[in-house]
Order: C-alpha cells, then structure tokens, then sequence
C-alpha cells in the first residue's frame, strides 16, 4: 500500500515572490495529493493567482521548490507544466469562439483526428459527461465552456487540475452539474485546486481548505475540521477588529437636506441584478466585494460600455438609463477604468493628448482638434494639481511611471469637471507615495462636492476613504455601512456573503 507522502502528486515548499518592492508570496508550502480537492480562499490580493501562475510557469519564483511525484522539477514556462500533467483551467475560459468544440479541444495535437476524437469520447465517457463536439464555441454556456477546458487538460493527461473560481458564472442547476463531473475527477485519481470566494462550495466540494492570506498559507487542513465560522475568522486580517483611520478628517454628509447627485433603482445588467443605491454631492460611496461579485461590471454598464438589461438611472434628478458613453460623460458622469493600460491610456500618445482626450470637440460642434493653447492650460492646470512627474507634456504615456500614468487616466476624468467620478482599482499596481498623491485626490474631490462611487479591492482603502459602503455578493448588494459600521471585519464578512451573526465563532 502507498505511503501519505507517495501519494503527494504536488507539493511546494517555500516559494516567493515579489514584484519591485512589494513580496506578494512570503514562504509558501503546499501538498496535495491524489483524489484530493483542495479548496484556496483568501482574500484580493492575498497571492493565489500569482501562486498558481508560479506553479503553471506563467511567473518563476525568486526562491522555493516545486515537487510532482516527490521529483523536484523547474517549471520555466506553461509547456513545462503541461508535460508535468499540469493543467490550469481559467476563470474566463479561453476558447476560439468560430471554431468547434472538437477543433478547440485538440489544437497542439499531431495525431489523426479519428484517433483523438476516439480518445476524447473515452474519456467523456470516463466521467460521465457528453457533448456534441460539432457545436461552435460561441454557442456554449459558460458552464459548457468551462467543461471544455477540462476536457483539454484530460485530452493532455493532466493529473493536476486548477480551477479558478470556476462557478462564478453559472446556475445554481449548472454549479450541481459541474459538481458532479469534479466529483468523479476526483474519484478518477486527478488532484484538484479549487480556487473559489464561496465558502458553502469548501464544504460542498473539497476535500481538503487552505486559507492564504497576506502572501502565506495561514490555516489548512482537512475540511471536515473546520466551520465556515472558523474560516471566516481565518480570512480576517490579524488587526481587523478596529477600524482604520480616515487619512483627512472631512465634513459629515448631510444625508436628511441632500438630493442624491446619483441614483440607480434596481439596475440590472451582464453579472449584477437588481442594485439600487444613491450617491451624495460630495461624498465617497465604497463598494466592496470579492473579484467577481459584479463590482466592475456594474460601473462599466452605469457608463455605457455594456448594455442595461433593467432599472433606472438617475444624475442629478434626471433619468439617463441607457445612454451612451458620449451622452454620459456630456450628462456629467465620467470613469477611472480598472485596467489604466487596456481602457485608460493611449500610450503611444503625449501626455497632453490623454489629458485632454475626453474634452475633444464632437462631429456636430464642427471640428475633431482641441484648441493647442486650450489643452496646453488644461494639462498643465493638472500636472501641477497632482504632482505629475513629467519632462514636458509632449512625452509619451508610456513613458510615464505607473503612479503617474494613474494620475494622467484621473487628470482626463476630471478635465470634464463631472458631477460624479467613478474610480475602479484606482490606485491598482502604484507605489505606497503615489497612492497617498490618489487619496489626496479623492479628498480634494469631496471637498468640491463631487460624488465619488468608489470600487476597489482593498479593503482597508475602502474603509479609509469611505463616507459609506455598500458589498456585493454575486451580482446583488448585501450589505451597506455607514460611519462606525466600516471596519474590515464587517466588510471583509459581508464581502464573502455572511452576516456577523453568522461568523460569530
């Protein structure tokens, strides 16, 4: 009979990792074993994806070992996992849409195509799950998809099998399928990491719990010794009991003879349903949750780039439900993006030409070009408002740091004088001065009386900027907070879809 420690297909001792200055992994260790499902929580930014990206060879450690089957092995780029039996299916599935389910799943193989389909059906066979592998991509259910993505690891011999959040988009009928299928993985032998915010899953699925937290494994074991009431204490920052303190101390909002600047009444959309919550002139409205939950698909569907499925909009009294970006951003209503790079910079543009990019003239106004004299006021007026390091405004974006690219993507939201700024991530990937130069900002903001609607991962950032706080919890707002109710032990609880009375230990 194989011994504990032969079964161990997995096992990482000590790894590390730090991206400049910031040591996102501090010393971590892991096993799993065979016919084992290993459920990872922990909070945003705790180091779970970096840690997975390490053990795929998307990212190399700085210093740690990664062992399969008790061998040591270097895991220097994803083909080297893959040849290890590795294989990490994504939250977002990543097949080519106009190509079939059969096309996707065999890509990479030099085989005849009679003998892979002969060896993919075995293996849906194998755990009980079929599908028409004519179908096109595009036509799949999320809960198909990621089914497919499985069946690509399968079809490569994968013996170790990551799921990132991998319910996050499906029913609850789809959640008992895709159950069923994992659940006979395991009884095949193949070890599981499950990666997932939804603790009623740990005790529905896995095995085995690790909580990571803050770059370490701080808790694990068997799941069988733990309540979800321990786990929730364990996903709790050691100092979480008290609240942090505001950086500058601010006027209360007078809630009872305000109107509120912005309002929604049950808007729905792709990835939230029914929110409703009001913004005040002058006030920072928090919104917290875990990736995934909705957050930033609820921003980007209040500004127009995706479209409403239901409910009202409302700015200053006056319904704009369904406008577009232009019609929004001309309403008074503009958007720091989560992903400055993607949605936020022009980078091979000046610094002016960002800067001033939201106040260029329309087609009915006559012209596309923005007064040289106008734009050369409007970006300096910025760069010296919030500190911008530049050599003159006719660098490039790129060549910018990251906290001053930051400041450039915030300078263009506010050159439109909005009665209402939406910040996502807004101090995602900067350094600790020029995250306190962002604060400043957002202070300044309410002290003009614009309403800011906050979105951000970090808890103690929105507790520290905060006048109130709503969570969201799969698409739906659970929870609102308001002056001494913010703490990060009440948002942090909230976040992961709990009641206090619930985590009471």
């Amino acid at each position: 009979m194989e011994t504990g420690e032969s079964k161990k297909l997995l096992s990482i001792r000590g790894i590390t990792k730090a991206f400049g200055q910031n040591l996102v992994l501090k010393g971590v260790d892991m096993d799993l074993c065979g016919g084992e499902i290993l459920a990872l929580i922990g909070g945003n930014g705790a180091g779970k994806s970096t840690l997975m990206k390490i053990i795929m060879g998307i990212y190399q450690p700085d210093a740690g070992c990664i062992f399969i089957n008790g061998k040591e092995v270097q895991i220097i780029n994803p083909s080297v996992a893959l040849e290890e039996c590795v294989y990490m299916v994504p939250q977002e599935p990543m097949l080519f849409p106009n190509m079939s389910v059969f096309e996707n799943i065999i890509m990479g193989f030099h085989e005849s195509n009679a003998t892979l389909k002969a060896r993919l059906q075995e293996i849906m066979a194998d755990i009980g799950w079929q599908m028409d592998l004519t179908r096109k991509a595009i036509t799949l259910s999320i809960a198909e998809q990621t089914l497919v993505e499985i069946l690509r690891g399968l079809m490569r011999n994968a013996k170790i099998l990551i799921l990132d959040e991998p319910t996050s988009a499906l029913t609850f009928d789809e959640v008992e399928s895709f159950f069923r299928v994992v659940k006979e993985l395991k009884n095949k032998g193949i070890g599981i990491i499950y990666i997932t915010h939804r603790l009623n899953e740990v005790f529905e699925i896995a095995s085995h719990v690790m909580i990571m937290r803050d770059g370490v494994i701080t808790l694990g074991g068997p799941v069988e010794k733990f309540t979800r009431e321990m786990l929730v204490r364990g996903l709790l920052p050691v100092d979480a009991e008290h609240k942090v303190e505001n950086g500058s101390v601010h006027a209360a909002i007078d809630y009872e003879h305000l109107e509120p600047a912005f309002e929604l009444k049950d808007f729905c959309g792709y990835g939230f349903n029914d929110i409703s919550l009001k913004v005040y002139p002058g006030e920072v409205l928090g919104v917290a949750g875990v990736v995934g939950a909705g957050r930033t698909e609820l921003v980007s569907t209040v500004f127009g780039r995706d479209k409403s499925l239901g409910g009202k909009v409302y700015l200053d009294g006056k319904e704009i439900t369904g406008f577009s970006t232009a019609k929004i951003l001309e309403a008074g209503i503009n958007y720091v993006p989560e992903d400055r790079h993607y949605h936020g910079l022009f980078c091979i543009s000046t610094i002016a030409a960002n800067t001033t990019s939201a106040l260029l003239p329309t087609p009915e106004m006559g012209n596309f070009i923005l007064d040289t004299k106008n734009e050369y006021s409007i970006t300096q007026r910025f760069i010296d408002l919030f500190r911008i390091k530049v050599i003159d405004q006719k660098q490039t974006a790129s060549s910018l740091s990251g906290g001053n690219q930051q400041k450039v993507v915030i300078s263009r939201a506010l050159s439109t004088e909005p009665k209402m700024v939406i910040m996502d991530e807004p101090t995602r990937g900067i350094d600790a001065v020029a995250r306190g130069d962002v604060y400043n900002i957002i202070h300044q903001l309410r002290e003009k009386g614009v309403a800011v609607l906050l979105v951000s991962s970090d808890i103690e950032e929105i507790v520290q900027l905060s006048d109130r706080v709503v969570t969201v919890f799969q698409g739906r707002i659970n929870g609102e907070f308001s002056k001494d109710e913010i703490t990060v032990d009440n948002l942090t609880i909230a976040s992961f879809g709990l009641t206090k009375d619930e985590a009471m230990v």
